[in-house]
């Protein structure tokens, strides 16, 4: 009798799906624990995550110029997409302009190189896949499932709340640099009934 060979799945045992977002008191509790802990590197890179709501790649990609005018950390900045090759802007909050001069006035970093450099030889600047572990490390320390939530948990937290508090998905949609409203909904994960409250209120 011929026996088949069963490939075991590529997701077995793991959580898929869309990531879910941070909520306000996930944030705190790592934004104290990397303050205690002193990870002026971890600290500006956690606050820039929020605030972007930019990709991992885009992220570990940015230049000390991306954010900076001289001396001066920028409020606001305008990067390239990897993705999609278009810009998109984001704001940078008072916490993360000065976490991100606390972590520049360490390093020394000239305007024209990463952000967050690479501890690695090899490697100018921090890779995707260090950005992930480093985020399961902060996942951890909030006291959550570390296997659920992944480098889009950052980049959905902040545009989720302006969602929730505003509703206006137009605005979350240029904030997330999606050329598709459509798309917005997806990542965001609004119920359909969610997005039909927004379309009978919307009069044309």
């Amino acid at each position: 009798m011929e026996t088949i060979n069963k490939r075991e799945v590529w997701n077995k045992g793991k959580l898929v799906g869309q990531k879910p977002p941070l909520k306000p008191k996930d944030i705190w509790a790592i934004r104290i624990h990397l303050q205690n802990r002193h990870a002026v590197r971890d600290l500006a890179m956690f606050n820039l995550a929020i605030d972007s709501k930019l990709r991992g790649c885009d992220l570990v990609g940015l230049h000390v110029r991306d954010i900076t005018h001289g001396n001066q950390i920028l409020a606001r900045a305008m990067v390239m997409q990897r993705k999609t090759q278009r810009p998109v802007q984001f704001e940078l909050t008072e916490p993360t302009r000065s976490a991100v001069a606390a972590w520049l006035e360490q390093v020394h970093l000239r305007s024209d190189q990463y952000l967050f450099p690479s501890r690695v030889g090899n490697s100018l600047h921090i890779s995707t896949r260090q950005y992930a572990r480093i985020v399961h490390q902060w996942v951890d320390v909030a006291g959550l499932d570390s296997s659920a939530y992944g480098t889009h948990s950052m980049r959905r937290t902040k545009a989720t709340l302006i969602y929730k508090r505003t509703k206006n998905l137009r605005a979350v949609q240029l904030l997330l640099g999606h050329t598709k409203l459509e798309s917005t909904v997806r990542y965001l994960g609004i119920e359909v009934d969610d997005a039909l409250e927004i379309s009978e209120q919307t009069e044309i």
